[in-house]
């Protein structure tokens, strides 16, 4: 992500852009265009040889307050749901979309390094994913944006998501995939980030999901999964949500 002298830099030149066009639903400051974010050159023959929807392209960083395209669809999600008093558990935490939970929500973060994210919740605790040290049934929502890509073990780590989410109880687990394989690429067992750059278009990469494969897995841990796609999401658009990516609905199945 950018820096503070790269976000104020990014202000100045966009202010003759500042007005009508794109919205940041975080800072509510609208202009006609925001900043790009390309892929590095190591990373993008990956990403463009499986046309990967990962967060990069044009309109990525709002000039103002650096909200990207990828947050703004959370946020912009979790404007059309009740959260209000709602227990989440937020994942790697993003700053922004964590300080809208904690607006709203009793909401407690983690992750395997708690340290990368002090800057979101100087009280983030220190947990796996695939071993979550929380007690069955005690989240009505689970966020982990852009994560499930990172794990070598996913369909463990989805699994105990699904085991500490209430009935009911919602998860957003968004994640870079590819538009046209009809099969994930993975090899878990690669941990060289020279290889994981050329073959998965991130140095910490394990797979590039297929979207088909990827809704499968969470069905197999026992989640209801369905998909709203770009152009479905409406007024969301004009908050520079990214092309083509759409919105995958996961919902722990009720005991009924």
């Amino acid at each position: 992500m950018l820096s503070r002298v790269q976000n104020n830099k990014l202000r100045r030149l966009y202010a003759p852009y500042r007005g009508n066009g794109f919205k940041c639903n975080y800072c509510g400051n609208s202009f006609s265009k925001f900043a790009p974010w390309h892929a590095r050159s190591e990373n993008s023959e990956a990403l463009d040889r499986n046309k990967v929807i990962a967060g990069y392209g044009e309109n990525v960083f709002c000039p103002e307050c650096m909200s990207t395209s990828r947050e703004r669809l959370v946020i912009g999600m979790l404007g059309t749901m009740n959260i209000s008093g709602k227990e989440i558990l937020h994942l790697a935490p993003e700053e922004k979309i964590f300080n809208v939970l904690k607006r709203k929500c009793n909401v407690i973060s983690a992750d395997l390094m708690p340290g990368l994210y002090s800057n979101a919740d100087k009280h983030i605790r220190y947990a796996d994913v695939t071993m979550l040290p929380f007690t069955d049934q005690c989240f009505d929502m689970v966020i982990a944006n852009h994560i499930m890509e990172h794990i070598p073990n996913d369909h463990k780590a989805m699994r105990e998501i699904y085991r500490v989410l209430r009935d009911n109880g919602f998860a957003i687990l968004q994640i870079p995939f590819s538009a046209t394989n009809g099969f994930t690429i993975e090899d878990i067992s690669i941990d060289d980030p020279d290889k994981q750059s050329a073959l998965f278009g991130q140095k910490d990469h394990v797979r590039i999901y297929s979207l088909n494969d990827y809704m499968n897995r969470l069905r197999k841990a026992g989640f209801v999964v369905g998909y709203m796609p770009y152009e479905s999401l409406g007024e969301l658009h004009n908050y520079a949500i990214q092309p083509d990516e759409g919105f995958i609905s996961i919902v722990k199945k009720t005991n009924e």
